[in-house]
């Protein structure tokens, strides 16, 4: 039986590069951080009780991820319109402004420095 999802793992070819935008531009905090083999890191931001994410070096990746609308991380946030505008104040690239999804909440979408998009959601109470 599953039980739910354990983790997000993003893989990137500079994973350091990547890591440091998500705790400077999107204010994550970085809860691990450590050698994988011989040259690959890897980076943690965990969530408590929620599921983590890892952001990981791989060889295999090389530039920008080109199918950027395939897979998003959404984050929950309590204000969106905050979190927005913090991320706007940095300069992180904006894809679509904030919307209303009906029976859901408030989603705004971005794009980090890889191609991957991501979203801030606040949900319905």
């Amino acid at each position: 039986m599953i039980k739910g999802i354990e983790s997000v793992n993003v893989f990137s070819q500079n994973a350091k590069r990547l890591a440091d935008f998500y705790k400077n531009k999107v204010g994550l905090k970085v809860t691990m951080e450590a050698e994988m083999g011989k040259r690959a890191r890897i980076f943690g931001f965990e969530f408590g009780k929620s599921s983590d994410l890892y952001i990981v070096d791989s060889d295999m990746i090389k530039g920008a991820h080109k199918g950027s609308r395939r897979i998003f991380i959404n984050f929950e946030v309590d204000q969106i319109k905050k979190e927005v505008a913090r991320l706007k104040k940095a300069k992180v690239k904006l894809i679509q402004d904030t919307y209303h999804l009906e029976g859901y909440g408030w989603i705004a979408t971005f794009e980090d420095l890889d191609g991957n998009y991501f979203q801030l959601v606040q949900v319905r109470a």
